[in-house]
């Protein structure tokens, strides 16, 4: 999950980096620019929807808290509310600047997240983890700004809800200096948030343990991508949390993978402004977001590096997202007033190119207003965007022996093309040799490997991708045992309207090509594709992967199929 979200009902799960070049955590006094201000006010509109999520039934066990959509409890909620009252109240353009009433409802939410964290300092994601280290690290991430905005808030009536903060996170740091984890960025997660309680409460033991997962080292490969792919959620994360480490133990050596991270992130960028996500292999895959989450890490580096090409990604990411999903992100810019420099000039991005990215197996293709993305070991293997009018994949299946969906192993680059291929075997299995027949019958016992094959049937499929008529020509053979019914599937992101094409006659939201062109539009952003081939109107076959819920034009066929088909 992403465990930061700042949305219109006030729930938002904040993180925080220390200052570049200071020591300590301390009031914001440069003048704060207008966007800034902008999104204080948007914090103080949405700020009393936590209301409606209270716990407020005094005999409850968990009453002070606050509750998740499904009206649970959590540790996440309470941790929300605990740090967005405390930033607000040590805020001066804020409504609640100093609010003497958010002050006791901090302290009965702290009481509340006490009581949801465990004795060996664990707190529990109740949607999937529990007595969890890492989503520990991820509520610590709220918890150490909360205390350090309230510190400095001067409210009257703070020390006793100080102290209860300090008990969490104290109790919260024995857990994160002996507990496990799950995946690749837990590990940078769960020492970000040390390195920050270090900076309240020094400890040897906190140090330690960042250096025993930091001599994993980063796990970023050749391409600049981290093991996750995750681009929709947890590779903004590790940036982040790479640079709270770097600047809390100075080591700026650790910027270096968020460098190259955030420079190939400029090539998975569609000219809508949003990222591709069909590589990732977290829960992220195939999602649709844009580059919000990775505003904060492309500032950083653009003023640290003076980059212009990260500040022209700054730029556009501001054009593309919504004031909310920036201001999520208020707590960082609160904290470090150099943020708010102006940016340096912009270079140009890359808008024009066919690039390969191996180790993550794709290809990304751009030219200005339309892009591409090919996929390996994905069976949904080519994506098509065109503004805000979007062909999500393109797949195509047999009904070979259940087993005929395509998809490649690699992606291998002959001049110009980009070809894909797949090659099926479909075997008879002949009587089991005499000496190994099992007295009892038992099936499984005499397993197909140990027999004779015959009739051997074969499905060669071969995709090539090339560049023509500005945009994409798809050639695909399908060759082997002859007479297979094949379906070809154009899946397109729901919202727009078709034209040249025609109803299948028992599915809903399922077409059929039967012509030379058509064409899918969403306002002024238009796809054509084409020619057709509708030779029967078997769409769902066996062994195929299920009709995504979308709306599909189809191509059908039977072996030997041969076609090429447009897009534009």
């Amino acid at each position: 999950m992403n465990r930061r979200t700042f949305v219109t009902t006030g729930v938002s799960t904040l993180c925080a980096v220390p200052l570049l070049g200071f020591q300590h955590f301390d009031k914001y006094t440069a003048p704060k620019p207008a966007w800034l201000l902008d999104w204080i006010k948007i914090y103080d509109q949405n700020f009393p929807n936590y209301k409606a999520l209270k716990v407020t039934d005094a005999n409850h066990k968990y009453a002070g808290g606050y509750m998740n959509d499904m009206e649970i409890p959590n540790p996440h909620s309470t941790a929300a509310f605990i740090a967005t009252a405390c930033m607000l109240m040590s805020c001066p353009e804020s409504a609640f600047y100093q609010s003497k009433e958010l002050v006791k409802e901090v302290e009965s939410a702290t009481q509340c997240l006490l009581k949801m964290q465990h004795s060996d300092g664990t707190i529990d994601l109740l949607e999937t983890n529990f007595h969890s280290t890492p989503d520990t690290g991820f509520i610590l991430e709220n918890m150490i700004p909360a205390y350090k905005y309230l510190k400095l808030s001067n409210v009257k009536g703070a020390e006793s809800p100080l102290e209860l903060i300090k008990t969490f996170l104290k109790r919260a740091g024995e857990a994160l200096t002996v507990g496990g984890i799950h995946t690749p960025n837990h590990r940078w997660v769960v020492s970000a948030a040390l390195t920050k309680l270090n900076e309240l409460f020094p400890d040897p033991r906190y140090v330690a343990r960042i250096e025993q997962w930091l001599a994993e080292h980063i796990d970023i490969d050749p391409d600049g991508q981290y093991n996750e792919k995750s681009t929709n959620s947890y590779s903004p994360i590790v940036n982040r949390s790479l640079i709270i480490i770097a600047k809390g133990l100075n080591k700026p050596e650790l910027l270096e993978p968020v460098r190259k991270n955030l420079m190939m992130t400029l090539y998975y960028v569609h000219p809508n402004g949003e990222v591709v996500t069909e590589a990732s292999n977290r829960q992220d895959k195939g999602t649709i977001g844009n580059m919000s989450r990775y505003y904060y890490c492309y500032r950083y580096m653009a003023l640290l590096d003076n980059n212009g090409k990260m500040a022209a990604m700054c730029r556009l990411i501001e054009q593309t997202s919504t004031k909310n999903q920036l201001a999520g992100y208020l707590d960082y810019f609160l904290e470090d007033p150099t943020l708010g420099r102006a940016l340096p000039a912009d270079k140009p991005l890359p808008t024009s190119y066919a690039k390969a990215f191996p180790y993550s197996g794709l290809v990304r293709i751009r030219r200005e207003n339309w892009d591409a993305t090919i996929l390996s070991n994905n069976a949904s293997w080519l994506t098509f965007h065109k503004g805000n009018a979007v062909l999500q994949a393109m797949r195509v299946a047999a009904s070979f022996f259940g087993k005929g969906q395509f998809q490649s192993a690699k992606i291998t680059q002959e001049g110009t093309t980009w070809v894909m291929q797949n090659s099926l075997e479909g075997p008879y299995y002949q009587p089991i040799a005499k000496e190994k027949i099992v007295p009892d019958g038992d099936w499984d016992k005499m397993p197909r490997a140990n027999r004779p094959q015959s009739e051997i049937q074969k499905l060669e499929t071969i995709v090539k991708v090339s560049e023509a008529n500005n945009g994409l020509q798809i050639d695909i053979e399908m060759t082997g045992t002859e007479g297979v019914p094949v379906s070809f599937e154009l899946i397109f992101r729901a919202g727009g309207t078709f034209s040249g094409i025609t109803k299948h006659p028992k599915k809903d939201t399922a077409y059929l090509l039967t012509g030379e062109s058509a064409s899918y539009t969403v306002n002024a952003d238009t796809i054509q594709f084409g020619p057709g081939k509708a030779e029967h109107k078997g769409i769902q076959l066996r062994g195929a992967l299920p009709a995504m819920d979308a709306p599909t034009v189809y191509l059908t066929g039977f072996t030997p199929f041969r076609h090429t088909i447009r897009l534009s």
